[in-house]
């Protein structure tokens, strides 16, 4: 609606000028999330329909140690888009087209994989993000898996 903020892709609309203003023209399906205000705070931002916020997992972009002992610097990965991470809000649902929502698939504080370069990362209160439409989530863990993946990616 007006006065609300939204998030749309990199290269989703076009540039026009209206009324001697420079705009952008957007489909109302390239909106990934809305937010009040100037800037987007967490508590502010909604994913729209079948997108999901994903916070990104804190060692992607870091120096990275195998169980031999290799350490994998992080220039090597900076160019891989990170894939996984904890669900931090979710949209209302995919529409069917019976024009009924289906609910998402993964729940808040679900930790989940998604597909490589699915998602549109974002920077919110200086944490990283990804937008994820819900058909891109592949799998979710439970808490020991993701445990026993976290400790498995830290021993030497």
């Amino acid at each position: 609606k007006e006065g609300v903020s939204v998030l749309y892709g990199k290269f989703d609309g076009r540039s026009v000028n209206y009324n001697g203003e420079d705009c952008q023209m957007i489909r109302d399906d390239d909106v990934l999330l809305y937010y009040t205000g100037v800037t987007m705070k967490l508590d502010t931002v909604t994913p729209v329909r079948d997108y999901v916020l994903i916070e990104l997992d804190p060692r992607f972009g870091k120096d990275m140690t195998t169980k031999s002992g290799v350490v994998i610097a992080s220039q090597v990965t900076k160019d891989d888009a990170p894939c996984e991470g904890v669900v931090v809000k979710v949209g209302e649902g995919r529409m069917h087209s019976g024009g009924k929502l289906s609910p998402s698939p993964v729940a808040v504080g679900d930790y989940c994989k998604f597909k490589d370069y699915a998602g549109n990362e974002v920077m919110i209160e200086g944490v990283p993000y990804t937008v994820v439409k819900m058909v891109d989530i592949l799998c979710t863990l439970s808490e020991e898996e993701k445990e026993a993946r976290l400790q498995e990616q830290e021993e030497p």
